[in-house]
């Protein structure tokens, strides 16, 4: 009795992985990011594989509903399916590569930008049920889609055919999708950040600080005391998060920035180097080779040649 009532549910949350997956490509019917009326809420629909490349994934929530993307965090590979979510709780640095999408079977993923104010409270509710946690630090997870997270998000998409109720009803579904993600046991990295006093909380808002101010020169003194915790203990609970140290991500940050702008802004090499805080242009030349895979003339003539996917987010 109990495997068939499994086996009805499994089925349940395949016909519901579906119904997602047909709101999706209703609303992006040409390949690329479509931006939605829905503050924070964007689709996406891939038609082809594409080469590893290197992004940052903001706080947010994808989902996947159909094709497959490989992503590489701090060393920990996933494959992400229909079945997939990927929790990023901070900003992340991640490598990423799709590898099944087709003009006939489209990967096709939502992703929606997470509003910390909302999460916080949600959690500041008495009656939220106890959470089983897992036993991953790291600020970016990947969990199994449930039937709940589902439901929510093709109702927030289905919002897209009634904007006037986009105003007053969007921030309701957005407060039960944060509540279903609570619900899996990778929501345990959101509470903790979310959570004021938190360790995890308080490297995060180290993090932001360095997200925004990557220009400037690094000192750890300075970046423990925006923690309000001990050098060391930062380092310690900055690698966990992010598998990786705070120069690590700046250079992680620098790098990228200069990239978007030669690529965006048509900065020369050496401009953009000085403008993301290098003091050296040969030392931003070889780390960029060294990150990237080749030079940066190199690199940006090959992006816009379109050989490789320079941004690419869900």
């Amino acid at each position: 009795m109990q495997r068939a009532i499994k086996t009805l549910r499994n089925i349940d949350v395949a016909e519901m992985r579906v119904a997602l997956a047909s709101r999706i490509a209703a609303f992006a019917q040409s390949p690329g990011e479509h931006a939605t009326a829905i503050p924070g809420l964007s689709l996406f629909r891939r038609i082809e594989p594409t080469p590893c490349h290197r992004g940052f994934y903001e706080p947010s929530l994808a989902v996947f509903t159909q094709g497959r993307k490989f992503l590489n965090v701090g060393g920990i590979e996933y494959v992400c399916d229909n079945s997939s979510f990927v929790l990023s709780a901070i900003d992340m640095p991640v490598q990423s590569q799709i590898i099944e999408a087709s003009e006939k079977v489209p990967l096709l993923s939502m992703l929606l930008r997470l509003d910390i104010a909302i999460v916080r409270e949600v959690l500041s509710r008495e009656d939220l049920p106890h959470i089983e946690s897992t036993s991953q630090r790291q600020g970016l997870v990947v969990g199994e889609t449930t039937s709940g997270l589902l439901s929510a998000c093709t109702r927030l998409i289905e919002l897209l055919d009634s904007p006037e109720d986009i105003p007053f009803m969007a921030s309701l579904i957005q407060r039960e999708i944060v509540y279903r993600i609570l619900r899996t046991p990778q929501g345990e990295r959101l509470r903790a950040i979310a959570t004021r006093g938190d360790l995890s909380h308080r490297t995060a808002r180290a993090i932001a600080w360095l997200r925004t101010n990557y220009t400037k020169p690094l000192r750890m003194e300075e970046l423990a005391g925006i923690a309000q915790m001990g050098v060391s203990t930062l380092h310690h609970q900055f690698r966990a998060l992010t598998t990786m140290s705070p120069l690590q991500y700046q250079k992680q940050l620098r790098l990228q920035a200069a990239r978007q702008r030669m690529l965006v802004d048509g900065m020369d090499a050496t401009s953009a180097a000085y403008e993301v805080g290098y003091e050296s242009v040969s030392q931003f030349s070889r780390e960029y080779s060294r990150f990237f895979g080749q030079p940066p003339i190199r690199d940006i003539k090959t992006l816009r040649d379109g050989k490789v996917a320079a941004i690419q987010v869900a």
